[in-house]
């Protein structure tokens, strides 16, 4: 996606996180194959301009803390909180890779509330991890930093514009090592200069704004945890290895 598109991506992010805090949440119905309880939702706000114009309705997901499947190797409740991380971190990479998302009060109590993306039916995610979209390798690299233990093909999002959203990031940040992606692909390749700038700039921010936030949603051996796997991505200068101890692939994989 060209800059001009990132652009437009973050003005659209900014509309869509205000409508998602101040608009009212209701329910319309489930989706079926998730784990835990996720909810298609619309929230509407009256049009702050004039009274005559017509209400601002966007769809989204709805996570209830109270619908989280319980975890043997995450603290229970702790769910919505690092999907939302994931995106603080999304943001602070500029890399736009997870939907506008947000912690907030619903009808089943408080979530995670995400903005529902409408995908390109003509895109293939298998044809596009083989092709190895641009994209995908930033998805790789984002959770080689987040510690994603659930990177399935289903997760990935392509829309029409040619950019590639990462969604379902409930199980991230864990202090151990828990990276399992259908994305290695880029495995023990060299990061690129653009990349290792990146990661330089994300320590700076981790030690200052970015892990204020972070320290607000996750645990302090999270945060912790985040600034070493940062530190060892930009000392080695490589996207990591499967480790051969466990499994490297999530299960079943999209």
């Amino acid at each position: 996606m060209d800059g001009n598109a990132e652009d437009r991506l973050t003005l659209e992010a900014a509309d869509a996180l205000e409508v998602m805090r101040e608009g009212e949440l209701e329910i319309v119905g489930r989706l079926v194959d998730a784990s835990n309880l996720n909810l298609y939702c619309t929230i509407t706000r009256p049009c702050p301009e004039a009274a005559s114009e017509p209400d601002v309705v966007i769809n989204c997901v709805y996570k209830p803390i109270r619908g989280e499947r319980p975890l043997d190797d995450f603290p229970d409740g702790t769910l919505a909180y690092r999907e939302a991380a994931a995106y603080v971190v999304s943001e602070a990479l500029g890399w736009s890779i997870v939907p506008p998302t947000i912690l907030r009060d619903g009808p089943l109590g408080r979530g995670m509330v995400q903005l529902w993306i409408d995908v390109d039916p003509e895109r293939d995610v298998i044809e596009l991890i083989r092709a190895g979209h641009p994209g995908l390798r930033r998805v790789a690299l984002f959770d080689a930093i987040v510690n994603n233990a659930d990177r399935k093909g289903g997760h990935l999002l392509p829309t029409p514009d040619g950019h590639i959203f990462g969604v379902d990031h409930g199980v991230t940040f864990s202090p151990d090592p828990k990276l399992r992606t259908i994305l290695w692909g880029w495995r023990g390749q060299p990061l690129d200069e653009a990349e290792l700038a990146m990661l330089d700039d994300l320590r700076g921010q981790l030690a200052g704004e970015l892990g204020t936030r972070l320290h607000a949603l996750l645990a302090p051996d999270e945060v912790r945890a985040t600034e070493r796997r940062v530190a060892r991505l930009r000392s080695r200068g490589r996207f990591p290895q499967p480790d051969p101890d466990r499994p490297a692939i999530p299960w079943p994989p999209f």
